[in-house]
């Protein structure tokens, strides 16, 4: 039986998004694994998203299906994606894990993997504390965490600003969001994608026996 992994997102500016399309990649570089990209319900009236021009660049990911709560459950492991607000996940992203509480009490989650990745404006924006925080969602709901080990150097690199960290992937997109992921943001998320897929699928073996 093939291992299942989600990677669940929103995106306001296509950062987030595009990080999300590296997961996939890094998740399919594993034998035997089904991959499947998903949105959140967008909760920003269209009229706001036109004025702040972020409704133009949604389009490019508007054929991504947007998941329901329920699907979750389909899933061996879930990969997460959301923007900073303040240092927290976005409200699209809350107001999905709100609904999770029916999957909560029927323990409908527990022992299935989940990883986090962000996006934020600046170079200390909140990306450790959204990730560290989105966690503690995904500990309740009784899911087992995975984030980015220092195997991958990428990480630790001192000669250029990048996101990265033992807590997840994450790109830095600028004040006026004009900054695009750098491929060494872009590799940390193929990194975790794949990490997320092997630790998934061997976790899925070892309790089939």
């Amino acid at each position: 039986m093939k291992t299942k992994i989600f990677v669940v997102f929103y995106s306001m500016y296509g950062h987030i998004f595009k990080m999300a399309e590296e997961m996939v990649k890094g998740a399919n570089e594993v034998n035997n694994v089904d991959v499947e990209l998903f949105r959140v319900k967008e909760l920003v009236p269209d009229e706001v998203l036109e004025k702040n021009g972020a409704k133009k660049i949604q389009q490019m990911f508007e054929h991504v299906p947007i998941i329901s709560p329920q699907q979750l459950t389909e899933a061996d492991g879930i990969i997460f994606g959301t923007p900073t607000r303040f240092g927290n996940m976005c409200a699209q992203m809350r107001n999905f894990l709100d609904q999770t509480g029916g999957l909560w009490v029927k323990n409908a989650l527990v022992n299935k993997v989940g990883s986090v990745f962000t996006s934020t404006g600046t170079q200390h924006g909140g990306q450790e504390t959204t990730i560290t925080s989105f966690h503690t969602t995904l500990f309740h709901l009784g899911m087992i965490v995975v984030g980015v080990p220092y195997s991958e150097k990428r990480q630790t690199i001192m000669t250029e600003i990048t996101g990265g960290s033992p807590y997840g992937a994450s790109t830095l997109a600028g004040n006026d969001g004009k900054r695009e992921p750098s491929e060494n943001e872009l590799a940390i998320a193929r990194f975790q994608g794949k990490h997320v897929a092997e630790i998934t699928q061997a976790l899925k073996k070892g309790f089939a026996n």
